[in-house]
Formats: structure tokens, C-alpha cells, sequence
């Protein structure tokens, strides 16, 4: 009996010990918070998922043995769990992809994306994968409020929230850094389509006036970011690419990363003959940058880029044409075969050292230069660019008033020393040769520079509460001389403009776990370019003013469902007055007149929803949009009232639908249909663009070709419904000779892609 009974409480002790509860606790790596609705798999069969206080438990019967840990936001976690007569703790790492935690680098004190009071999107590593990757710019039309004219390869305007529509040919009134280094001229003008996204790790775009951070710009600042591989890690990677219009792409890059450094290098060729005729783009393109640890308190980081391009032109085309035979190139483009050409480099450094433990500094320098040539119809324009300049910024973390605060503060300085001069192009006495250089017509040296002054405060009053203001001072000034002595009309001349101070301040209040209300008022300015202040003698307009406006904005940022839906909305209100207007009175000559008021007003939305099917795959539909009210408010040019028009050059409104799947076991598929509103062709409202929709598809898979080679194949159809629609359009066009008024840009007709891409780790 005894040896029955000492049996029974054997099989009960190990039962018992087979059916203990082992208990495990699931934590944030970089908060230590509990994580909950966290999915525990073992062999692909979930058996376990996360309560609000990041618990779960396992019965010993299942121990020990492997299991994979997934949550949205969190790197998928492969580990093997143990029998624990305690707790056991588990964290987890946010990825990239939890874009309300991201910490936005381009503010002056850098702070996690939902409680930035602004409206700042990231474009990242997922954003790049969506596209053929032909022009970084793409990326740019899938965030809200930002509309791009993209006239070919190498004809692209920028407008963000309408500002920029206005510009015939290129960017301006938005400011552009490339690892803090300034892509956008003294002019305001900016080209950002050198650049490939194989050589970005992100982009933040802050929309409306940034003056109080980066001086000049109206519309707002673009900050692009390089790659950086967090593993320490030895890589070469190769990609070739084909498509339709003969355009081929290869990409080649190696790098390395240790534990003190960091080294990254990137060549590009693109090349296409166009949809278009004359429309061939040849460009080379080489970036190198890197890191290095200098001491225990101090870092440098570097960049060199160079970039070799010729893209023919084949302009825009008048209505007719548009319609009818849209691969055509505008008549006087095509007979003088005219191209842009030109070299441009960047080089720049900068130093990062903590003074103490709450004081930093960092300190940029820069020199870039452009070598450049463009033959048109109506003359050959050649240019010379060369500016340099320094940046520095000062953090420091302080008690003011028994409150944490932040404080940043700091300068920038830039010069440049611009030379241009145009020659006769005497295609039409060499018939079938394309443009030939003739006799000079003008010879003019430009020298500009301007100064920033900024600071900004920030105070936590609460952990919930939280409310910067800042500040910049800019003086702008530049010299003119006029070194063509063959006429009778000397440009030469010294110009300053007034100093502007631009204020800013904006608040972010927590009303909930995960979400931000925030609210803004921001000052910001342009200045006219050298040519806008030349009359149509050619003597410099002293009178001509800077534009200005004031953007008061409000919204909400917020994660909902456990962190699976996040969203953003925001109103906002941009009153611009002294209107800077590009008055056309020659074929290459506009001149600038103040003239007027304008109100952007508008909404723009965000929503990204992510949920996991299985383990490992990863479902994300989003949708965003903006809808725009943008009008004259007082504006009269050559005696005309334009008052209560719509603004030209920009879309009533924009929307993208969108979904991006995406597997462990390497299967992507990225899907996006884009809608546009009609665009005013002129300051009139006499003509507008149909709305178009875009249906645009991308797949790719990548697998181990064996344990250090991954091979990455991929393919997509870009406009998919071979929508007929207008990809820019040129404002306020005029017809000379009594030719009509040539405003539209045909987009590309239905096309295809796809690709291969080798990696090998070392």
C-alpha cells in the first residue's frame, strides 16, 4: 500500500511539474514599456499572445524549444525559451517602420516624430522600394501636400502646399540639405533629381516655413539622409535594371562598417532614349560617405558626390500637339537637338564633439561647383558655379525656472560666385546639325551670399506638454557686373536686402497614450533671383522686396488598435504678401514685380494601417491626400484683377491609396493608385489639365542564392491603365509669332520594368 501511495504522488509531482505555467514578460528595448497583443509562434502555430501587461505564459510541455515573437513596429524575434521557476523578461527592437516614434533629425533639437509640432513626413527605405527608382522624386508625389511636375527626367518642379508652383523651369523657394549640407543655390534654386535613392537611408520633408531653422524658403525644407548599416559589416552589392524606352540603370556599391567607422560608395549610370523625341538622358553619378569616431566625445562624417549629366530636352507642347502626338517634341527644340550638360560636385565635412555632458556642438563645411552648358533655340547658355560655406549648432540641456529644457543656437554662412554668359545658336543655318555656338551676347558675374542667425528653446513643462520658439535672422546681399561691353547696357550694381526676422512657435500636448495634438505660427520669406530684380533694360529693381508669409497650422498625430493604425491630419493657413510674379518679355528673359496677396489654405491627411497574416507577413494599406484652397487674394498685373483665382501650376486636390506586403520568407508587392485634381494652366483661370488616376505595381523576391549571396528579382508596370494626363504643365505659357501657347508636359504612357540585384556579405 505504502509503495502504491509513494507511486501515485511521484505521477502527481511530475504531472504537475509538466503542466507548470512558466511566465514570461514582453518589454520595449528603448522605453522598457510592457508591449501588448505580442504573437508568440512555435513551428507556425501561434500559442501564446501578450496581455496589456506584456505577460504571457508557456506550459513546460512546450519547453524548452524555439519560437518566433512578432509584433507590429518590432523587429520579428527568433529565440529559444527556457523552464524558469521566475519570470522571465523579453524585449523587443521598434523597426523603422513605427514612423510616430522615429526620431526627426532635421529639427533643431531632435525629437520623436509624433511630438514634433509641425507637419514633418519621412520617406523611407519602403517609400524607395515603391518605385523604378528613375527619379528620387516619385517618391515626393506619395506625401501630402507635395506635388511634383515631372516634364522628364531632368525637367521636375517641386511645389509644397502650392509654393514653387509658380517657377517656370526648376525648384525655388524651398531649402534642401544633403547630411546638412545646402543643395539649394543662393538663388533659392534647387535640383534634387541627381541624386538615387540607392544612396539614401531616409528624407524628411518639413512643409511650410522653416526660416526660424534654415533661412530662406517659403515652401519648406527637404533634408536628405545617407545610408547607414547598423551591423558591423563588410557588403558589395551590384544591380542592373531594364525597362521600357530603352532605359537601362546600374547600380554599383560597397561598404563597410566597423565598430569606430563607417564607409559607403555608391556609382550610378542611368540612361534612356525617352518616350519622347529628343529626349535621350545619359547620367553618371558617384557618392562616397562615411563616418569616423574620433574620440570618446568626438565624430566626423564626410561626403563627396559628382555628377556627370546630358539630358536632351524635348520642351513642352501646345494643346494640339498634347493631344494628338504627345512623343513629339516642340518644333524649335527638336530642330536645334537642345540639352542640358553638366558636371556638378559636393564636397563637405562635419564635426560632432560633446563639450560636456549636456553640451554639443557640430559644425559643417561645404564646397560645391557646377560646370554647366545648354544650347536652346533661342541662344546657348553656359554657367559657372562655385559657393562654399560653414554651419555650426550649439545643444545644450538645461534647468530654466526648474524646467527641463533644450536650447539650440548656431549661424550659417554661404557664398557663391556664379559666372553665366549667352552666344547665338545658329542651328537654322546648319540645317540637320543640331545647335551651333555663335557670337556672345551677354558675359555677367554674379556674386551672392547670406548669413543666418538661429536659435530655438524647448520646454518640457509636463511629460505630456511640451513648447519650443525660435528664431532667424537673415541678411541677404550680391553684385552684379556686366563684363559684355559690345552694347549699351551695363548691369553692374551692388544690392542688399533688408534683414527679415522670422519667429516661430509651436506647442504638442499628449491627450492620450500614443497621441499629439500641436499647433504652430511660423514667419517665412524668399528673395527674388538675380534675374527677377533686372528690369527689361537690364538695370537692377532696388525697389523689389522679398516675398513673405505667416503659416499658422494645426493637426493631430496618433497611433490607435495596439499601435497598428497610426494617422495625422492637419489645417493649415499660409498668407503670402508681396507676391514675387516672373513676368515673361522675351522668349529667355522674365522679369519680377511684387504684385500682390495670396492665401494657401488647406488639409492634408495621413493614415498607415499594419497587420500581420501568420508570422510573417506583413499587410500595409494606407491612404493619404490634400486638399487645397488656394487662391489670389489681391493680385493685379498689367491692369488685370486676378483677384479670387486659383492659384495656377497646382492640383484642387491630391489622393494616393496604397498597399505594401511584405514576407520574412523575401516576397514583396507594392501596389498605389494616385488621383489629381485639375491645375489651372494661367493666373486667369482660362484653361485647366483633366484629373488624372495612376495605377502603378511593383513585386520583388529575395532569397539566399547561399549563406552571404542574396539575390533580389523584381518587376513593375507603371501606369498600368495608360492614362493620357498632363505630368506638368507650364504656367502662364505665352505663344510667340502667333504660335500658340505650348503649357503641357505629356506623362509617360503605360510602361514596364524589372531587375536583378546581388548582394554578398563578407
Amino acid at each position: 500500500m505504502e509503495k502504491k501511495l509513494l507511486a501515485l504522488l511521484c505521477l502527481l509531482y511530475v504531472g504537475n511539474l509538466f503542466s507548470q505555467e512558466n511566465q514570461f514578460k514582453i518589454l520595449n528595448s528603448n522605453t522598457t514599456e510592457p508591449l501588448e497583443n505580442v504573437s508568440i509562434y512555435k513551428a507556425s502555430n501561434l500559442v501564446a499572445v501578450s496581455d496589456e501587461e506584456g505577460n504571457f505564459s508557456l506550459n513546460s510541455e512546450e519547453l524548452p524549444g524555439n519560437f518566433q515573437i512578432s509584433a507590429l513596429g518590432f523587429e520579428t524575434l527568433e529565440i529559444e525559451l527556457q523552464i524558469s521557476t521566475s519570470p522571465q523578461e523579453i524585449y523587443m527592437s521598434p523597426t523603422s517602420e513605427a514612423l510616430s516614434e522615429v526620431v526627426v533629425r532635421s529639427t533643431m533639437i531632435p525629437k520623436t516624430l509624433r511630438k514634433v509640432p509641425a507637419a514633418v513626413n519621412l520617406i523611407t527605405e519602403t517609400d524607395f522600394n515603391r518605385t523604378d527608382a528613375t527619379n528620387i522624386l516619385e517618391t515626393f508625389n506619395n506625401v501630402p501636400g507635395m506635388y511634383v511636375n515631372q516634364g522628364a527626367l531632368n525637367t521636375n518642379k517641386i511645389n509644397i502646399r502650392g509654393i514653387g508652383a509658380r517657377s517656370q523651369y526648376s525648384t525655388n523657394r524651398i531649402q534642401a540639405y544633403f547630411d546638412g549640407i545646402p543643395l539649394t543655390t543662393a538663388e533659392g534654386e534647387l535640383t534634387l533629381d541627381d541624386f538615387d535613392q540607392e544612396s539614401l537611408g531616409r528624407i524628411e520633408v518639413i512643409k511650410g516655413p522653416t526660416s526660424s531653422i534654415y533661412g530662406a524658403g517659403l515652401g519648406g525644407s527637404i533634408n536628405l539622409y545617407s545610408k547607414e548599416h547598423e551591423r558591423e559589416e563588410a557588403r558589395l552589392t551590384a544591380k542592373t535594371q531594364f525597362g521600357s524606352f530603352n532605359t537601362q540603370k546600374q547600380v554599383y556599391q560597397a561598404s563597410n562598417t566597423t565598430e569606430n567607422s563607417a564607409l559607403f560608395a555608391t556609382f550610378s549610370n542611368l540612361t534612356s532614349d525617352g518616350y519622347r523625341d529628343n529626349g535621350s538622358y545619359d547620367r553618371k553619378s558617384a557618392l562616397v560617405n562615411g563616418s569616423l569616431k574620433t574620440s570618446e566625445n568626438g565624430s566626423l562624417s564626410y561626403l563627396a558626390n559628382f555628377t556627370r549629366l546630358k539630358a536632351f530636352i524635348p520642351s513642352s507642347l501646345n494643346e494640339d500637339d498634347f493631344l494628338n502626338n504627345p512623343e513629339t517634341a516642340a518644333f524649335t527644340w527638336g530642330q536645334s537637338q537642345g540639352y542640358e550638360s553638366y558636371d556638378r560636385g559636393m564636397l563637405g565635412g562635419s564635426y560632432t564633439h560633446s563639450l560636456f555632458d549636456n553640451f554639443s556642438n557640430t559644425t559643417s563645411i561645404f564646397l560645391s561647383f557646377r560646370d554647366a552648358y545648354e544650347p536652346r533655340p533661342f541662344n546657348i547658355l553656359k554657367e559657372e558655379r562655385v559657393s562654399t560655406g560653414v554651419r555650426t549648432k550649439f545643444n545644450l540641456e538645461a534647468q530654466i525656472f526648474e524646467t527641463p529644457s533644450e536650447i539650440s543656437f548656431g549661424t550659417e554662412y554661404y557664398n557663391e560666385w556664379y559666372e553665366t554668359g549667352t552666344f547665338q545658336n545658329l542651328y537654322e543655318e546648319f540645317p540637320n546639325e543640331g545647335s551651333v555656338l555663335g557670337e556672345r551676347l551677354s558675359n555677367n558675374e554674379q556674386d551672392r551670399n547670406y548669413a543666418n542667425f538661429f536659435a530655438q528653446i524647448n520646454f518640457d513643462f509636463t511629460e505630456k506638454w511640451n513648447l519650443e520658439a525660435g528664431f532667424n535672422l537673415n541678411t541677404t546681399k550680391y553684385s552684379l557686373t556686366d563684363l559684355y561691353t559690345q552694347d549699351e547696357v551695363d548691369q553692374t550694381g551692388d544690392y542688399s536686402f533688408d534683414t527679415v526676422f522670422s519667429p516661430r512657435i509651436g506647442t504638442s500636448y499628449e491627450i492620450g497614450a500614443g497621441k499629439n495634438i500641436f499647433a504652430s505660427i511660423s514667419h517665412g520669406f524668399s528673395t527674388p533671383t538675380v534675374a527677377e530684380t533686372l528690369t527689361p533694360d537690364g538695370q537692377i529693381n532696388t525697389n523689389l522686396e522679398p516675398e513673405t508669409g505667416i503659416n499658422y497650422e494645426a493637426g493631430f498625430k496618433g497611433n490607435w488598435l495596439q499601435n497598428k493604425l497610426y494617422t495625422e491630419i492637419s489645417v493649415f493657413s499660409i498668407q503670402i504678401e508681396n507676391l514675387l510674379v516672373a513676368q515673361r518679355v522675351a522668349e529667355d528673359q522674365y522679369v519680377g514685380i511684387n504684385a500682390g496677396k495670396t492665401n494657401h489654405n488647406g488639409i492634408e491627411f495621413l493614415t498607415n494601417y499594419r497587420f500581420l497574416v501568420g508570422p510573417d507577413i506583413s499587410i500595409k494599406p494606407y491612404i493619404n491626400g490634400a486638399i487645397n484652397f488656394f487662391e489670389f487674394d489681391e493680385f493685379i498685373n498689367n491692369d488685370e484683377d486676378f483677384s479670387g483665382n486659383e492659384l495656377p501650376g497646382v492640383p484642387k486636390y491630391t489622393m494616393n491609396l496604397g498597399v505594401d506586403i511584405q514576407s520574412e520568407s523575401g516576397f514583396e508587392f507594392y501596389g498605389n493608385y494616385r488621383n489629381v485634381g485639375e491645375i489651372p494652366l494661367d493666373d486667369a483661370n482660362s484653361g485647366y489639365t483633366d484629373q488624372y488616376s495612376l495605377l502603378n505595381f511593383k513585386a520583388g523576391y529575395t532569397f539566399n542564392v547561399f549563406q552571404d549571396l542574396n539575390l533580389n528579382l523584381y518587376g513593375g508596370i507603371n501606369n498600368a491603365l495608360d492614362e493620357h494626363y498632363a505630368a506638368s504643365v507650364l504656367t502662364n505659357a505665352v505663344g510667340f509669332g502667333g504660335a500658340a501657347p505650348r503649357s503641357y508636359y505629356p506623362g509617360n504612357p503605360r510602361n514596364y520594368y524589372g531587375g536583378v540585384q546581388l548582394s554578398y556579405i563578407f
